[in-house]
């Protein structure tokens, strides 16, 4: 079985910058899990502590049931896809897919079959006597995950693999990693800044910012009920909306002198708090009782964003796209249900 455990995992660089603290958490054989944060938040640097591309200053870590804080990466038995493919020019597709079993030793025979038996399931049969050059992006990231495919690892990890493709090759590309990675039934580990990717690949999310992990939860979880602003703010696009605003710890909220909201919260606090609420929760309503100025509406076909204020402060509405005219002050209505409710000065879900 091929678990990956993290028992307190640390990474301090000698010139005394943490860059992940402290982290615990366990992937179950044949789960998918994306990492997924800003530039610098320790992602990579996790991942490559898993692939034994970086020390691990303090914790454990366990793949399956064997510790290897200290095996060299050639002999954990995994298999890494990165952001600029890394393949030979020089050589053909089937030898580059092919080089990492030649080095081991394998029979030819073998190899041959592993790689024949990769590239049907990429769809790049008809491309193994190919060089790299003569392929697409796209194919050419099928080659690296190739590559991997015909090691037969315990684990995969993908260090942000679709970064340098166009958007329409991304999508297509992300349906075809999550199909594979079932279809084989290996664990993966994925780090990503993109969270659609993040929202679309994983089994579970792992959310970092500046070294630490925020929350752990499947994507549904991670939207829905976010630990935190930074979770609030960062998946999701638009983001969710968040406004200043006071709880009296009855009931009610306050956002400045004329408007008070009720919403359903359990929430010993009283004082200052975040009121977030997505876009999409957002409905324009005549009965509605928050007015809204509108200053600017992006179209995006089926729905439209409009983009104003609330309360002084910058709010955003998902709504459907009817084509009626819309302009200046609206009248909205905020669902308690869709109502969340963060600590003011900790940004922590209450």
């Amino acid at each position: 079985m091929s678990k990956v455990t993290l028992d307190r995992v640390r990474k301090v660089y000698p010139n005394g910058v943490e860059a992940v603290r402290p982290s615990s958490f366990e992937i179950p054989h044949g789960e998918l899990v994306v990492m997924v944060g800003p530039s610098g938040c320790g992602k990579s640097t996790l991942l490559r502590m898993v692939a034994g591309l970086e020390d691990i200053t303090d914790g454990t870590l366990s793949i399956g049931d064997r510790v290897v804080n200290d095996v060299d990466p050639a002999d954990r038995n995994i298999a890494m896809v990165f952001q600029n493919y890394a393949l030979y020019p020089h050589m053909t597709v089937a030898k580059n897919m092919g080089y990492g079993l030649k080095n081991r030793g394998l029979p030819k025979a073998e190899i041959d079959a592993k790689v024949r038996e990769a590239a049907r399931m990429l769809n790049l049969s008809e491309y193994l006597d190919r060089r790299p050059s003569q392929l697409s992006g796209g194919q050419r990231q099928r080659v690296a995950m190739g590559r991997a495919i015909v090691r037969s690892p315990e684990l995969f990890l993908f260090d942000e693999p679709l970064s340098n493709l166009d958007a329409k090759l991304r999508n297509q590309m992300r349906i075809e990693i999550r199909s594979l990675q079932r279809r084989l039934g290996v664990t993966a580990m994925y780090v990503t800044h993109d969270q659609v990717e993040a929202m679309t690949m994983a089994d579970r999310i792992i959310v970092l910012n500046a070294g630490q992990i925020e929350q752990i939860g499947k994507p549904s979880e991670i939207y829905n009920r976010p630990a935190s602003t930074f979770v609030a703010s960062f998946m999701g696009a638009p983001p969710m909306n968040l406004l200043p605003a006071s709880y009296n710890g009855n009931g009610h909220v306050a956002l400045g002198d004329d408007l008070a909201l009720p919403i359903q919260a359990d929430a010993d606090h009283a004082g200052e708090v975040q009121l977030g609420i997505r876009p999409e929760e957002v409905h324009l309503s005549d009965k509605g009782k928050t007015p809204f100025q509108l200053d600017l509406i992006e179209e995006l076909g089926a729905s439209r964003l409009l983009h104003g204020k609330l309360a002084g402060h910058e709010f955003t509405v998902n709504a459907p796209n009817d084509d009626a005219p819309l302009e200046g002050t609206l009248m909205l209505d905020l669902p308690q249900h869709a109502l969340h409710l963060f600590h003011g000065e900790t940004g922590r879900r209450l």
